[in-house]
């Protein structure tokens, strides 16, 4: 059977531009919604079948196959951090190479790249496209799913943007966040402090005391990143929270920094805290990509590998044993941020290496 021609890149910059040109921020199902149904349209008008939309709390993901024995997971989602309005003010555009606007790098372009990878095989039975749509804010409507679908699969692609000089990601880090809330109690800061408990100084040793579970030798990170507490200037307060963001390379670390939270105690006599949160997300080691990544530099020789403190869906499947190969999605840069972008001649040989690791994993799976 011929296979279908290459893709083109200004036929995939057109689906981009679909895709961008509707806001798809975090939990906002509306949005989503929308989004979903966009993403879907892309999937159908270039691979044919149905695309299902399959509702969620927070909003709908979106499951192509195309048919047979299950035997490959394309993985990615369609949810962005950029809020409504973010298209207005830096809308889609095209210039110089490089394709800018809300989402293009994180993750759209790797979505626009998977379709017309699979696009190129005129057999497509075996593949699963998976679409999520709250990858950005934990996964937790989608997590079951997703995790399903790699299982039955037992090899996934995450088409999550590419690292520095679009090398993919065989390793990634744990991620997580706590939430320390302290209790104390109000008091004039002027006629009777000592009557207080204050909740901002207990913070304060909170802070130190979690910001000494770093490692940052082996790789752990403990940051807090968001603090609130008081009222008025005049008043002791008694409350406060502390925000803290983890990341940890191995399962030992997370085991220790999660014990370490949990033994947490206040310092001040009358003070109270709370710890919320955990690491959701658990390590993804270099061993669970280590074959697919062999395969891929089989397939594009010269491609390079990274280890990246951020998280994504392949944490998850990873943690099953699952092989699993990230960053096949867009080379470019800026995820999150205002100078987000992708360069457009790159979309072509990442879509096509998409394809041939899919007839490879199909013709001797691993």
């Amino acid at each position: 059977m011929r296979e279908p021609a290459g893709p083109r890149v200004e036929t995939m910059i057109e689906d981009l531009r679909t895709l961008v040109e509707v806001e798809s921020p975090s939990r906002d199902v509306a949005a989503l919604t929308a989004s979903a149904e966009a993403v879907a349209g892309v999937i159908e008008r270039r691979l044919g079948g149905r695309a299902v939309l399959v509702a969620s709390e927070a909003g709908p993901h979106v499951h192509w196959s195309g048919g047979g024995e299950p035997a490959v997971l394309i993985l990615g989602h369609h949810d962005t951090v950029f809020p409504l309005g973010t298209l207005s003010r830096r809308p889609f555009t095209v210039q110089d190479g490089r394709a800018t606007g809300p989402g293009v790098f994180d993750m759209l372009g790797g979505l626009v790249q998977a379709v017309h990878g699979v696009a190129m095989l005129a057999d497509r039975s075996g593949v699963e496209i998976l679409v999520t749509a709250d990858e950005e804010v934990g996964s937790r409507a989608s997590r079951a799913l997703l995790e399903e679908r790699a299982l039955a699969c037992g090899a996934v692609l995450v088409v999550e943007g590419a690292a520095d000089g679009g090398a993919l990601k065989t390793g990634r880090k744990g991620c997580g966040t706590f939430e320390i809330a302290v209790t104390g109690r109000a008091a004039h800061a002027g006629l009777e402090p000592a009557a207080g408990v204050n909740a901002l100084v207990e913070a304060a040793h909170q802070v130190l005391a979690v910001a000494a579970l770093s490692r940052p030798a082996v790789g752990t990170t403990v940051t807090p990143t968001v603090a609130a507490a008081g009222t008025l200037d005049n008043v002791v307060p008694a409350e406060a929270t502390v925000v803290v963001d983890v990341r940890v390379a191995t399962t030992a670390e997370k085991d220790r920094v999660e014990a370490g939270f949990a033994a947490l105690a206040p310092h001040l006599d009358g003070a109270r805290i709370e710890v919320r949160g955990g690491i959701g997300r658990p390590p993804m080691p270099e061993s669970a990509s280590a074959a697919l990544f062999a395969l891929a530099q089989e397939l594009l020789p010269g491609i390079g590998s990274a280890t990246v403190g951020g998280g994504s869906d392949g944490n998850f499947t990873a943690a099953l044993g699952v092989p699993t190969l990230d960053g096949l999605g867009a080379v470019g840069g800026g995820a999150h941020a205002d100078h987000e972008h992708l360069l457009t001649a790159t979309m072509p040989e990442r879509a096509t290496l998409i394809a041939n690791l899919i007839t490879a994993l199909r013709t001797h799976p691993r």
